[in-house]
């Protein structure tokens, strides 16, 4: 046996686990996912092949529209503001004594389980007793809002948890990207004169927008998947202000047992993330720049 085929077999070896799991535990589910979306079934009785009515009804389907509007806004809240604080508390914490604690503190509420989470901030922004409405009124003598039970409030109140309970990571990453930046620049920079702002505008964040770019496309993708805070929060209430298009995916399988129609609007969710992935990975040519 010559060395290329015996180097060809132990590949394979390595990658065979992976490329198992991978099968098993996302290619197999999501072709039939798509397999399900075109029938009718209601977890139990026979399945019967319907073709395309399941995506045809979910796209004249109000609770579809309004859950895919809900989840859109609550993107267009965490996705620029949480990238934003995490830029700025990584160049914050970049070259401070401490940074590796620091990150650690910023990064536990990422490790932290969603219900838990979700939970001490249903107490927190509880509009009777919850502690950011104490401290409001204590301290600067304002009524707090009604964080949860508002139809104008619930999602921007979901999404601040979001914001806080992701900085973390995306931070981290970063933190990650600032120390991959030479030096260099910054001192030609500052021999320029340049300040410090400028050379943030010029330097930091054009160096800095592949990982921009990557922490953007995660955390759309999470955000449009978003179902814990609301599930265990408001109940996608109230009046349906918070319910989302994967509370809407449960309802209709878990609640209502149509699991055809569960699938379809799941693959209709899978189509919308991989054609905004796409979008910004067409976009991106214009503003990332690889270097430095």
């Amino acid at each position: 046996m010559n060395k290329r085929l015996t180097e060809g077999i132990w590949g394979v070896a390595f990658i065979l686990p992976q490329m198992l799991g991978l099968l098993v535990f996302a290619f197999i589910p999501l072709v039939s996912a798509f397999v399900l979306s075109m029938m009718k079934w209601d977890g139990f009785g026979e399945k019967r092949f319907i073709g395309l009515d399941n995506f045809a009804g979910q796209l004249n389907h109000p609770d579809f529209k309004l859950a895919l509007a809900n989840s859109a806004w609550y993107t267009i809240l965490v996705v620029p503001l949480g990238i934003l604080l995490a830029i700025l508390i990584a160049v914050a914490l970049n070259k401070v004594r401490g940074k590796t604690l620091y990150r650690l503190f910023y990064y536990m509420p990422v490790v932290t389980s969603s219900i838990a989470v979700s939970i001490v901030w249903l107490w927190l922004l509880n509009s009777e007793f919850g502690i950011i409405n104490v401290y409001l009124k204590q301290w600067f003598e304002i009524q707090g809002p009604d964080w949860l039970t508002n139809r104008k409030l619930v999602i921007p109140s979901i999404a601040m948890l979001s914001i806080w309970w992701g900085l973390g990571g995306n931070m981290v990453l970063f933190l990650a990207g600032l120390q991959g930046i030479s030096s260099t620049y910054y001192e030609a920079a500052q021999i320029d004169g340049a300040s410090k702002l400028r050379q943030f505008w010029h330097i930091t964040l054009p160096l800095l927008s592949p990982t921009t770019f990557f922490a953007t496309i995660m955390s759309m993708i999470g955000s449009f998947q978003v179902f814990d805070q609301s599930f265990v929060m408001t109940g996608g209430g109230p009046a349906k202000a918070s319910y989302t298009i994967v509370y809407h995916i449960y309802q209709l399988a878990f609640v209502e047992f149509t699991f055809g129609k569960s699938a379809a609007a799941a693959v209709m969710l899978f189509v919308i993330i991989l054609t905004l992935t796409l979008f910004q990975m067409y976009v991106s040519k214009r503003w990332v720049h690889y270097g430095g």
